[in-house]
């Protein structure tokens, strides 16, 4: 299991497939967020219709509500949300720093107040892998400290530190506890921190691969609100220091152009909430207009689909107008469809960077494709 197989590179980019107990994931590869056990508004079997292989839930969530345990006792999350393909849960550290009204982070762990009710709680290494174990995903992530973008060197070097030292005590509970899983086997990546801060990335890189066998890496602390080009940078020189056998999972990054932009730069998994978050407020991606408004006056009385080249039962079955019209009136039907839209371009973008990484001629498609998108109005995320 979780071996990783290398079809075809052009330069930095790659295509492979990863083998998981719950089937293979073929990469590169975007990951639909399903936070509390479900992809907003989008069911199991929409999901598998539109080509998701691989999706993602939230420990810190999952953790407040229903809870861990209970979720082990009603067969972990595979069965919990009737969802037959691999998941991957992250650690919940970032909704720790980001979410939570956090008290103090110390090298024990981090002590914090639920955004639910305010309660309060620690979570340790120790303790999120055994949260993890419980749920049962496929790939399990380790527990890090993600300083904010425009951390100083200091704060950055300070949270590698911290994250060396509790991926070592995560890999000795995960260890511990694998008589206690609730799927045949699961996997641990160690998350890489460094901000954008280059020695400190390539140190925190040699660091982590000296500290075990991992069979991937998450790489974080990217997309927090540093610049674009000193996110790059940060990629590049793990594309330099990791080795090219395991995937790469770059966390929370999910825009089309970011996406693409990461694929040429050698990363292989993705995952973010921006498909069906923009779906609530109307926001749909189309490959010739860029991003656009469906709530928009000038939708009123188009009988297009949101975008003509897209295969999503969205675009098959319904025009603007009629998504225009669910969206004014606040109907949850049009936040789904476009949710399915959203999510089905996405995929289906990896699927093509794919095939063009396999013909050889994925850089020339893919500026052209980013500088049509680009042109077309699509916002800049910086």
């Amino acid at each position: 299991m979780f071996d990783f197989t290398l079809a075809a590179t052009e330069g930095a980019a790659r295509a492979g497939t990863f083998r998981t107990p719950h089937g293979e994931v073929p990469t590169p590869v975007f990951m639909p967020v399903g936070t509390l056990g479900t992809v907003k508004g989008v069911s199991p079997e929409e999901l598998e219709a539109l080509g998701a292989t691989v999706v993602l839930a939230n420990t810190y969530h999952l953790y407040l509500r229903p809870g861990h345990e209970l979720v082990r006792e009603l067969g972990g999350l595979h069965a919990f949300m009737r969802w037959n393909g691999p998941i991957l849960t992250d650690s919940g550290g970032y909704q720790v720093f980001s979410l939570a009204h956090i008290n103090r982070i110390e090298d024990e762990g981090v002590t914090f107040q639920s955004h639910v009710d305010g309660s309060r709680h620690l979570f340790t290494p120790e303790s999120v892998m055994e949260i993890q174990r419980a749920l049962g995903a496929d790939i399990v992530m380790a527990f890090d400290e993600c300083p904010p973008g425009g951390a100083s060197r200091a704060a950055a070097a300070e949270a590698n530190r911290r994250t060396l030292a509790w991926l070592e005590r995560c890999r000795v509970r995960f260890d511990a506890l694998a008589h206690e899983t609730v799927v045949p086997e699961q996997t641990l990546f160690p998350v890489l921190q460094g901000n954008v801060y280059e020695d400190l990335r390539r140190q925190h890189a040699r660091d982590v691969q000296a500290a075990g066998d991992w069979r991937g890496y998450g790489i974080g602390g990217l997309s927090v609100g540093e610049e674009k080009p000193a996110m790059w940078r940060a990629v590049e020189v793990l594309h330099e220091e990791l080795p090219s056998g395991v995937p790469r999972y770059l966390m929370g990054v999910g825009y089309p152009e970011d996406l693409l932009e990461a694929i040429a730069r050698g990363c292989d998994m993705f995952d973010c909430v921006a498909p069906t978050r923009n779906a609530r407020h109307g926001t749909a991606w189309t490959a010739h207009e860029g991003q656009v408004n469906l709530k928009g006056a000038r939708f009123r009385a188009q009988r297009d689909p949101i975008d003509p080249d897209c295969d999503c039962y969205a675009c098959r079955r319904f025009d603007r107008a009629y998504l225009r019209h669910l969206l004014i009136a606040g109907e949850r039907f049009g936040h789904r469809l476009v949710s399915i839209h959203n999510l089905r371009f996405l995929v289906r973008l990896a699927e093509e960077a794919r095939r063009r990484i396999g013909e050889g001629s994925f850089t020339g498609w893919k500026d052209d494709w980013l500088a049509r998108y680009r042109a077309a109005g699509a916002p800049q995320h910086d």
